[in-house]
């Protein structure tokens, strides 16, 4: 959240080790979102409404600029759970240190209707034009069938649940993390989550823990029925638009005053091979680098793209301008440090028709189904082209970041790729090394792409088309480390690809 001047990170920590458990929220603050300042743990395990556990949940900013925190707690080793709330101790503490849960704890309490097991995450709370706050819980139904539960108040302190729910999606299995807010049809800027109007649209994102991954869809909020339904282009469950289509999960958006933005915050957790790795790293788990988030004007999907405030870490600059790429072709990318990076880089073609047909086949596959088939290796027609990031200099190990283009029917069809099959040399069977993908939805009139790299040694966060597909892959080279990393753009495709603008940034590293 965003409280006089301060942005606060609250995030699920386990205090005695690397893996899933013990959590309490931890508490971070910063002026920038880019460098932070660690506090005292907000909320931890000390009531019987929370004796097992102080699981997630939102803020909400109340009349009177009064923070309050919903979250969940766990009241028994049977993993029951309940809707609380927290305060801060002290308002004129400008980091708000201190919370104290009162005893009007719990707030809510799952009905004989609500699978007590699955009952977690409240949301933030919106203000209805009629005086009554609302906000969701995920859940879960009988037969698959995820859902969000809707309760109102007029005061905060007694809440009722509606008698139907706000939304739910059969075969979807349990919901998490529910994230609910409006966006605007006119412009990028953000909205306060209680705005409601003409020119807008809701998004309604919900976190599978069938799959890990977060998804969204776009509709409408149908104030009088207190319903969210989905416009019909829109595809629920596992086929539907993802936030991110790599590691990302349990992500969470809040509104920026003071920037008028909606920023998006997700987890990235860790896919190396045993925990005693995070062990000897020193850590376990990050947060992705903040995102604006907004509406694309098709009205088709959202758009992000990192705050502005990360191009501050800029250092070194080098730059390439219309560089033919050949058929096998790459050009190394000198000049910075490749392994902590940022590089944004438009390609462009001078004709379609070398594009690939898409194999009907793969219609109902997923995109990293695709991905793999045909990995960057693969040699096509318009495609692969883009980055080979984290890079050895002999190529044993890169995690390559690339477009390929398909003709499909009457159109065409972009496939983004951030493939980590071949991010290690270690091949531990363990080891998650998947082909994270996903389609970008973007006119090729101009005949151009774009691609915006984040590399962070462990981490690649690529942004398509401007952030019309955004993936996120964590990798552990075994080579391609520190001063051992470089960072090539390559053609695989017989179509000639030229680089208009390539614009490559050392990075420098944040505060924590």
């Amino acid at each position: 959240m965003y409280y006089n001047g301060i942005y606060h990170l609250f995030y699920q920590y386990n205090t005695k080790g690397e893996v899933w458990g013990n959590i309490v929220w931890a508490h971070s603050v910063s002026v920038d979102m880019v460098n932070w300042i660690n506090l005292e743990h907000a909320i931890y395990p000390s009531e019987v409404f929370d004796k097992y556990g102080t699981w997630s949940g939102s803020t909400t900013i109340l009349p009177g600029n009064k923070p309050v925190i919903l979250y969940t707690g766990i009241v028994d080793d049977e993993q029951t759970q309940v809707q609380n709330y927290a305060i801060p101790a002290n308002l004129s503490d400008p980091f708000l240190r201190k919370w104290i849960k009162p005893d009007n704890n719990p707030l809510v309490v799952a009905d004989e209707s609500i699978n007590k097991t699955k009952f977690r995450d409240p949301t933030t709370a919106w203000l209805g034009q009629d005086g009554s706050w609302r906000m969701l819980v995920g859940s879960l139904r009988k037969n698959k069938r995820g859902l969000a539960i809707l309760y109102r108040s007029r005061d905060f302190m007694k809440w009722t649940k509606a008698q139907h729910p706000f939304h739910s999606a059969a075969k979807t299995g349990n919901w998490e993390c529910v994230d609910f807010f409006p966006v605007s049809l006119e412009n990028t800027d953000g909205l306060d989550t209680s705005v409601i109007g003409e020119k807008i649209k809701h998004v309604l994102k919900v976190s599978l823990d069938d799959t890990r991954w977060d998804y969204y869809t776009i509709g409408t909020y149908d104030t009088k029925k207190d319903r969210y339904v989905p416009d019909d282009t829109m595809i629920e469950g596992y086929h539907g638009l993802r936030l991110d289509y790599g590691n990302f999960y349990a992500s969470k958006t809040f509104y920026d005053p003071s920037k008028n933005r909606r920023i998006l915050m997700g987890w990235c957790n860790e896919s190396d091979v045993f925990p005693t790795d995070d062990i000897y790293k020193g850590w376990s788990g990050i947060q992705a680098i903040p995102r604006k988030l907004w509406i694309d004007p098709s009205g088709k999907h959202l758009v992000q793209w990192p705050i502005e405030e990360l191009e501050t870490l800029r250092k070194k600059k080098v730059e390439l301008r219309n560089y033919k790429l050949n058929k096998g072709e790459n050009i190394e990318v000198q000049g910075i440090t490749p392994a902590q990076a940022d590089v944004e880089v438009t390609f462009s073609f001078s004709s379609l028709e070398n594009a690939e047909e898409f194999d009907p086949s793969w219609v109902d596959l997923y995109a990293e189904d695709v991905c793999a088939i045909r990995g960057s290796t693969v040699q096509g027609g318009l495609g692969p082209f883009g980055l080979l990031t984290l890079s050895s200099e002999n190529l044993e190990e890169y995690t390559p970041v690339f477009f390929r283009v398909f003709k499909y029917q009457d159109k065409y069809k972009v496939l983004m790729c951030s493939d980590a099959s071949r991010s290690s040399v270690r091949n531990h069977k363990k080891m998650f090394k998947p082909s994270f993908a996903g389609y970008v939805d973007v006119d090729l009139t101009d005949k151009k792409l774009s691609l915006r790299s984040l590399i962070d040694h462990s981490v690649v966060a690529s942004f398509g088309a401007g952030g019309k597909t955004c993936i996120t892959s964590r990798v552990y080279p075994a080579l391609s480390i520190y001063g051992d990393t470089h960072l090539f753009a390559f053609n695989n495709g017989t179509e000639t690809v030229k680089i208009d603008t390539l614009d490559a940034w050392s990075m420098d590293k944040a505060d924590m």
